[in-house]
């Protein structure tokens, strides 16, 4: 029996998993949005809150617990200048578990683990990645254009 034994094994020895997490919300905190399995944003949607909290502190200590514990220092600054302060009226509940469908491998149920109101920032990378293949199909067709003139320029001088 498995009473008083909480928290999440996800199958891992103690720092593999302690690895996978603080991996998993140094992510969430960086892109906003992760794709994950359902286990693994149960177990981390508590340490993600946990360090928006103490972005939402916003004193010394806060930042060297949240340092000590996310892998890098641009995830601290955006946790505590661009994450924090989106939530500062908020109470806790500062992500959403979306589900999206099945692994294919191992068919483990896929979730989207988000932040709550990203939604702007999400939709400005989208247009920007949009933008920037717009730009890459123009500029592969205007080559492929001139390939094909260049290609029919040749073949008229073959046939004189």
């Amino acid at each position: 029996m498995r009473h008083r034994n909480a928290g999440f094994k996800l199958g891992r020895n103690t720092s593999h998993r302690r690895a996978l997490l603080r991996n998993l919300t140094t992510s969430v905190i960086v892109e906003d949005r992760v794709e994950t399995t359902v286990a693994k944003a149960k177990a981390v949607r508590p340490l993600v809150e946990k360090m928006i909290t103490l972005g939402k502190k916003g004193d010394l200590h806060s930042r060297r617990q949240a340092l000590s514990f996310l892998m890098t220092d641009d995830s601290v600054t955006r946790l505590f200048e661009t994450v924090a302060p989106r939530y500062g009226d908020r109470q806790g509940g500062y992500l959403r578990i979306v589900r999206t469908g099945f692994q294919k491998g191992d068919g483990a149920e896929k979730v989207f683990i988000e932040l709550l109101g990203a939604e702007k920032e999400l939709d400005a990378k989208r247009q920007k990645s949009a933008d920037v293949k717009a730009k890459k199909r123009a500029e592969l067709e205007k080559a492929m254009a001139e390939a094909q003139k260049q290609e029919a320029a040749e073949a008229k001088e073959e046939a004189k």
